[in-house]
């Protein structure tokens, strides 16, 4: 029988699978409470992490700023030759490409620091454990923990989020670092950290290390001193000092084993390598030529005037921008000027003795710590500035920035322990030397251009900032006479005109009655004199004659216009009564040799930023066609003159001619066997408190003033030809191939004449010598101002005809002379009637 067989069940749909399985952990999720915890916590800690990821996110910087990160540089400063003479920097910065890594470095710094780094991706999870578990097993301790960050990590921190303690900071450095992997290149990260990373002696960024510790750049580094730098991110400070080298040597010798391990070294160089000590160079200051003190200090004010001090200022900050500096200084003139002006100082101190300390310390704080803050030094001759750290019983010690003490003699009985002093060694002890107390500035100028040469602002910079060249508001005394004369020839008068050398006196009211002036010394006055005489000998009475004819209204405003200062049309000021500075006068004096066309005294002649771009220039005229890629055959481009005239040629010219004479014959005769056409004067004020000299050539002006901060009494000997013009002279003599032979040239319109020099009468018989006072002078006249012969018609009219008779003869010779026959005798013409009637002069 055949069997029958039951039907079956029809298989269930997928909806009623579903259904079965939702069914099944329904009951499971019912029946195990644990599970539901569980399960809850973990949708809670997934929630409340993605709430603090997007919460920590939301407010961190954007990593797509390190695109056109800029990171602080230090401000360079070159000299006129180009070479660097100082720099604006508080941090050691320089900035490498990641082709200029030498691969050896490289591979210390991700042995130490980050071996997994080409493989992650901004984290490296296992270092992170090992971090937390470090971080766990310290809480409570005081203790800090690892970090586990990876170099990406530390970009974030270097650069974006700081370098704040905690626990908030590493999770944002976490998230940075994966937006940055997804932002920059491995070889971009590298290049940015090792850069920026900071390894002690104020130093950031490899090659500034490696300056700081070896001396030599990173390319010449051998492999223990690369290895030595990668150990520096853990604890630059602790490692760099000497009483921690074992230390050092153990974290270096581990770093070299680890390259080993890595492949990144054979076992050879690690033996060689590790074998080796330290080698650390002396902690040290970047040395320039100290020389430049005032001029670089200088230059530093007036760029933080245009682009602020520090990277919140601006992009060019002085301290941050990284600007290329190029200045005026000359590097052989400033150090000329520093050496003159020192050795007028010191001149005058002579053997006045010690006249206190520079400064004092607190000897109950550390002193050498306080003398260390201080940045008191000096740059002369093997002079140095300590602290007394003792002082009793006519002994006495002092001790150095180095922790050195050492016996002092030469003891003055008012010296005191914690006086900072100068010393210099003699036997087997120190000294007491003495920084003169008088002081003072000097300016050396470029005629042609304004731009200011050299600049010395005081002893040492290093002793004070104060700059005596700029900032010292003084009276100019006599040196301002000048621009009196020059006044007085726009107001008609010439060289030869006479002035009465007499008394000079002013109604000031019934409560002050008269003020009568005197010439200097009280000299006597001397009559009626030519001005040329006046100026030589700096009269004061024929100063002011001059002032008063000419109106002291325009006497102030010739003042003004080349730059010395806006006065009062008091007859005082016409005497250097008002202040002013020295490169306010220098420059002025540089106008009269530029014939009346002044430039704005400059010490920056173009600034460039990082890249490389000019983005100030002190000479802004535009060169149209100077950069046509080909000659189109016009006339070749010229630059329009620069500067602006404020002083009629002729007029500086003549000023320039009499102060020829000061040299020659007058005050400032102590140049005059420089056998050099110099001109200039000199200039004392009343007390006398500053003694002064400016002048110069058709190339350079130089101009000196000396007295006391706190202006007092020099001595009735002070006087500017005896103190401050030497100092001028040792300036030139120690630069001689730098002033030209040549004297300032005559502009159009002037007429050189030959005149009596005492009387100021017109010479016809006789012709000027070589002698310092020759009675026959050649004397500088605007046109149809000289003195004329006096002489009646008839006469006039006889010299005429045989004037032109002379001049036809000589025309009749000529065709004679170009067929080679000759004259038995040749006739003269009347030169001198020629030259008095406008043909020879």
């Amino acid at each position: 029988m055949q069997a029958i067989n039951e039907p079956t069940a029809p298989p269930a749909s997928p909806e009623n699978r579903s259904s079965a399985s939702l069914a099944r952990l329904r009951n499971i999720w019912e029946a195990n409470r644990l599970l539901r915890w569980l399960t809850i916590g973990l949708a809670a800690a997934v929630a409340l992490f993605i709430a603090g990821y997007v919460a920590l996110g939301a407010g961190l910087p954007s990593a797509n700023r390190l695109l056109t990160y800029q990171p602080p540089l230090p401000t360079m400063v070159r000299g006129a030759d180009g070479e660097i003479i100082n720099s604006y920097a508080r941090e050691r910065r320089v900035q490498l490409r990641f082709v200029d890594l030498p691969e050896p470095l490289i591979n210390a710094f991700l042995s130490a620091e980050d071996k997994t780094f080409w493989t992650h991706g901004g984290v490296d999870y296992t270092g992170l454990a090992g971090a937390v578990v470090d971080y766990v097993s310290k809480m409570g301790s005081g203790q800090r923990a690892k970090g586990g960050s990876t170099i990406t990590q530390q970009v974030a921190k270097n650069i974006l989020v700081g370098d704040e303690y905690s626990v908030t900071r590493k999770l944002k450095e976490m998230i940075l670092a994966r937006r940055i992997e997804g932002v920059l290149p491995k070889q971009q990260i590298l290049e940015l950290y090792l850069n920026e990373i900071p390894l002690g002696r104020q130093s950031f960024g490899v090659q500034a290390a490696s300056r700081a510790y070896f001396d030599k750049d990173v390319a010449k580094l051998d492999l223990h001193e690369a290895a030595f730098l990668a150990i520096l991110p853990k604890a630059p400070e602790r490692y760099s000092r000497q009483k921690h080298a074992d230390l050092a040597i153990a974290r270096r010798n581990y770093v070299l084993q680890q390259m080993g391990s890595n492949g990144w070294a054979t076992q050879a160089q690690v033996d060689a390598a590790i074998a080796q000590p330290l080698g650390l160079q002396p902690r040290r200051i970047t040395e320039y030529d100290r020389a430049s003190g005032y001029f670089v200090e200088e230059v530093r004010r007036r760029l933080i005037d245009r682009y602020g001090e520090n990277a919140e200022d601006g992009s060019n900050s002085v301290y941050a921008g990284g600007l290329w500096v190029r200045t005026s200084m000359d590097t052989q003139l400033q150090r000329s000027a520093r050496d003159a002006l020192r050795a007028g100082l010191l001149r005058y101190h002579g053997s006045r003795g010690w006249n206190g300390p520079i400064a004092t310390v607190d000897m109950d704080e550390d002193w050498q710590t306080q003398l260390i803050v201080s940045n008191l030094a000096v740059d002369y001759r093997d002079w140095r500035v300590g602290v007394v750290t003792q002082s009793s019983g006519g002994a006495a010690r002092i001790g150095f920035t180095d922790g050195e003490t050492h016996t002092l003699s030469a003891i003055p009985d008012a010296l005191a322990a914690g006086d900072v002093i100068v010393a210099s060694p003699e036997g087997s002890g120190w000294r007491v030397r003495t920084v003169p107390e008088v002081s003072g500035g000097l300016v050396v100028e470029d005629v042609h251009t304004g731009r200011i040469m050299a600049m010395q602002g005081g002893f040492d910079s290093q002793l004070g900032s104060f700059n005596r060249a700029t900032q010292a508001a003084r009276q100019p005394g006599s040196t301002i006479k000048p621009f009196v004369y020059a006044t007085g020839l726009d107001s008609g008068m010439t060289p030869a005109t006479k002035v009465v050398d007499g008394p000079f006196c002013v109604w000031q009211g019934a409560r002050l009655g008269n003020k009568c002036f005197q010439n200097f010394g009280n000299q006597r006055g001397a009559g009626p004199q030519t001005m040329r005489w006046g100026l030589e000998q700096s009269r004061n009475l024929m100063t002011i004659h001059i002032a008063n004819d000419s109106g002291m209204d325009k006497v102030v405003n010739t003042f003004k216009q080349v730059g010395i200062g806006d006065y009062d049309p008091y007859l005082s000021f016409a005497l250097g009564a008002g202040e002013t500075t020295v490169t306010q006068m220098v420059n002025a004096y540089a106008t009269l040799a530029n014939l009346g066309r002044q430039y704005e005294p400059t010490v920056i002649d173009f600034v460039q930023d990082r890249d490389g771009k000019v983005i100030w220039r002190a000479d802004e005229r535009p060169c149209i066609g100077c950069n046509m890629p080909e000659f189109d055959g016009k006339p070749m481009p010229r630059l329009k003159p620069a500067g602006r005239l404020v002083m009629d040629p002729a007029t500086a010219y003549q000023t320039v001619h009499m102060l020829e004479g000061v040299v020659q014959r007058g005050t400032a005769t102590v140049l005059r066997d420089l056998d050099l056409p110099l001109f200039g004067k000199t200039g004392t004020t009343n007390g006398p408190t500053n003694v002064w000299f400016v002048g110069g050539s058709a190339d350079l002006v130089a101009g000196v003033y000396m007295g006391f901060d706190q202006p007092r009494n020099m001595g009735g000997y002070a006087q500017g030809g005896t103190l401050a013009a030497p100092i001028v002279k040792q300036l030139i003599a120690e630069t001689k191939e730098r002033w030209p032979v040549m004297p300032v040239r005559a502009p159009q319109g002037v007429r050189m004449v030959r005149i009596d020099r005492r009387s100021g009468k017109r010479v016809f018989d006789g012709w000027p010598t070589g002698e310092a006072k020759p009675a026959i002078i050649w004397e500088a006249f605007k046109a149809d101002t000289e003195p004329r012969r006096s002489t009646n018609r008839q006469t006039l009219e006889e010299r005429r005809m045989a004037a032109v008779s002379s001049l036809r003869a000589l025309m009749r010779d000529r065709p004679d002379q170009q067929q080679g026959t000759t004259r038995s005798q040749a006739r003269r013409v009347d030169d001198s009637f020629l030259e008095e009637q406008g043909g020879i002069y």
